[in-house]
């Protein structure tokens, strides 16, 4: 949209205003300006300047709009904050109907749609190029220029016609009021795109609306479409609501011909679309010489959705050549040229049939529901944990609901809501449990609850089952990191009576582990080799995995910094514990009650004398502060991703040049370098304004020049 050049001149003329007052002579100057900065942060998601100086220039626009009404124009950068509340949407016929997609699921689906293209061509032996682009889960627009100038928006509603949202829409910077369509011969034009909220965003919207007690959104996609229509604009602002615009709909010049086909070809159509301001896909998007590519290109983002700054639920394969698609025509329902390609469901909806309870390694009673086995991105679940008695609470789940159910990341289950609409009276109230569920000695133990905290506990284990839970942490790769002592190992051996304790684990017998079934000598040797290198691990790793309440890792290496042997800590008093900065009062207190039990003393000891290391290593000491660093004192965090290197490198390199990483933006933070799709970090450091932001380039820079 900018070349170099003209950035160039823009930037300076921005540092111009800010410093001195516009005449009414720099009207079109400063609404360049505005449209130019609204372009690099909502387009390019890289701002030039801060949020504070952008309203700075802007309000100096808006003194000479009010002294000078008549000078107003409706693309002026002004216009996008609307005036009144939207009473009611009014239904507008689209310029050409906005047709759904045929849906293929596998590479069969795709080899058969390239199949078909070339019957439709009668050519059986050309090889098509395709464009393929994602497939944005949010709410499809249509956007309306007349004379390079944004005239009207609206929802897609029956594909013939939709409501008219244009108030609503003006208020997303990411969509320009004006853009030069006239350099390519077009009067009117009729843009399709898809308006969205980015999964950052999205929690934002969600954790503000529990803040205020509002209902929350199941879904980014729930979130967008219904901002498009709110009543009042600025809440459709405030949603943090992106257009992504991917389709030339309809083109006519200036005698009143269609000249869509003009660019030639569906990929040339959208990068010019890029050119003229238009958020649209970038490297998310491909042009493919076949099918077979178009193929590979579906299967790597499927692997890598989870990735991307937005939910995608497919990818949208298009015949690139226009003169193609119109031979290749289209049904009164989709075109015949394109097709999408849906990955495998993340949501879907099942009944909840039962409630089941686990133990964690500290006590925490989790409940687990039981639903009727549902495929959700490619795997099959029927057990998703529920957290808590609030988060019950909160969902308001019964058994014989129908819920939602959602695999984020690909990877954990999670109850979205319960349809309420459905319940017919049969549904049962989930009544968590008063003692222990897990508990299978005649010695019933209540349970309890801490102040502050979700978690009902089983205080004082009688059956064992906690003991268990801590062996099983004790050895995973969170801890101790014993490879191949693996969950189902752990209950193997404390089921036969051999580990009763961590000491245990460093004392078994191989020759006879060596005898059971689906072991053999080569299995226990690989056993007894990892659980030796786990001997030597640096104390503060040994700390994390004692399962002390609170003790996390980095409570962990700051404690270990502080003594010579860990045994020390049986003499450390609460104070002891505080003095050190970030600990606090209660993981002071839990470590000062674990260290004061002679029973963990003992335990210790036993460890030690099986030759578990208990004394300081190199890799405890705390690291020397380069004090004459570039970054010296400074306190730093990445966020978004970086192209030269990984995030574990970049935070080494600044520690080496002085720099301490933290891992939230707030007022102590010094430094946010910013990686590509920075999302919510960038924006509340913009906010707390003293936050130095530095581009990747600029980080390595700095302390290279030192």
């Amino acid at each position: 949209m900018f070349d170099h050049s003209q950035q160039k001149s823009l930037f300076e003329k921005t540092k111009n205003f800010i410093d001195h007052e516009p005449t009414v002579n720099d009207l079109e100057a400063l609404r360049d300006i505005l449209r130019y900065h609204e372009w690099k942060y909502y387009v390019e998601n890289n701002p030039v300047i801060s949020d504070f100086e952008y309203d700075l220039v802007f309000k100096k626009l808006q003194k000479i709009e009010h002294d000078h009404p008549q000078l107003i124009t409706p693309d002026s950068p002004t216009q996008r904050v609307a005036q009144d509340i939207v009473s009611e949407f009014k239904t507008v016929a689209h310029i050409v109907p906005m047709l759904s997609l045929e849906n293929s699921y596998n590479a069969e689906d795709l080899l058969e749609f390239d199949k078909q293209i070339k019957k439709l061509i009668d050519r059986d032996e050309s090889v098509i190029k395709y464009a393929v682009e994602p497939k944005f889960d949010g709410g499809s627009i249509a956007l309306v220029y007349e004379n390079d100038v944004l005239v009207r928006a609206a929802t897609r509603g029956d594909g013939n016609q939709g409501e008219e949202i244009s108030a609503n829409m003006k208020t997303l910077q990411s969509v320009p009021l004006r853009a030069n369509f006239s350099q390519y011969g077009f009067t009117k034009v009729e843009l399709r795109g898809e308006a969205l909220i980015s999964k950052d965003k999205f929690k934002e919207v969600n954790a503000y609306r529990e803040q205020e007690g509002l209902v929350l959104f199941a879904n980014p996609r729930n979130a967008a479409t219904g901002g498009l229509r709110t009543k009042n604009p600025y809440e459709t602002r405030d949603r943090g609501i992106e257009a992504f615009i991917f389709q030339f709909g309809y083109a006519e010049d200036a005698a009143g011909n269609d000249v869509t086909r003009k660019l030639q070809s569906h990929f040339k159509s959208i990068n010019a679309l890029g050119d003229l301001g238009f958020k649209i896909p970038l490297s998310e998007k491909k042009l493919c010489d076949n099918i077979d590519e178009v193929i590979a290109f579906c299967a790597e983002w499927e692997a890598k959705r989870d990735t991307f700054k937005y939910e995608i639920d497919g990818m949208v394969v298009k015949v690139d050549d226009y003169a193609i698609q119109d031979i290749c025509g289209s049904t009164s329902h989709h075109p015949r040229w394109a097709i999408a390609y849906k990955f495998k469901a993340k949501q879907a909806t099942s009944k909840l049939l039962s409630v089941e309870y686990q133990v964690g390694k500290i006590g925490s009673i989790t409940p687990v529901a039981k639903i009727d086995p549902v495929q959700l991105a490619g795997v099959t679940v029927s057990s998703i944990s529920l957290h808590n008695a609030d988060f019950i609470s909160s969902k308001d789940l019964r058994l014989g609901d129908t819920v939602l159910v959602e695999r984020s990341g690909d990877v954990i289950p999670y109850i979205v809501k319960t349809m309420e609409e459905l319940r017919d009276g049969s549904e049962k109230e989930i009544v968590f449990p008063v003692v222990c569920p897990i508990n299978d000695t005649d010695m019933p133990i209540p349970l309890e609850r801490i102040d502050g905290e979700a978690a009902w506990r089983c205080p004082n284990c009688v059956c064992g089952a906690q003991t268990l839970q801590r062996m099983i942490f004790h050895v995973s790769k969170e801890a101790m990191d014993i490879d191949g002592f693996g969950r189902s190992i752990v209950e193997r051996f404390y089921a036969l009576g051999w580990l009763k304790d961590f000491a245990d684990i460093y004392n078994l017998d191989y020759e006879a582990i060596a005898k059971l079934e689906g072991f053999g000598k080569r299995s226990a040797d690989k056993l007894q080799a990892s659980i030796q290198k786990a001997k030597q691990n640096p104390i503060s790793r040994l700390l994390h995995a004692l399962s002390i309440h609170h003790l996390g890792k980095k409570a962990s290496k700051l404690i270990a910094e502080q003594i010579n042997h860990v045994l020390d800590l049986q003499h450390w008093t609460v104070e002891d514990y505080t003095k050190i900065k970030d600990i606090g009062p209660v993981v002071a207190e839990n470590a000062s009650l674990y260290f004061s039990e002679p029973a963990n003393i003992e335990l210790l000891q036993r460890m030690e004398s099986y030759g578990v290391n208990l004394t300081q290593t190199a890799e405890d000491k705390p690291k020397e502060v380069n004090m004459e660093g570039a970054l010296a004192g400074k306190t730093i965090l990445f966020t978004g991703t970086l192209t030269t290197m990984g995030r574990k490198q970049a935070e080494e390199l600044a520690e080496a040049h002085g720099a301490k990483n933290i891992s939230g933006v707030s007022k102590n933070l010094d430094i946010l370098v910013v990686g590509e799709s920075a999302g919510s970090k960038l924006t509340k450091a913009q906010a707390i304004g003293s936050i130095q932001i530095l581009t990747e380039e600029e980080f390595v820079a700095l302390i290279g020049n030192s």
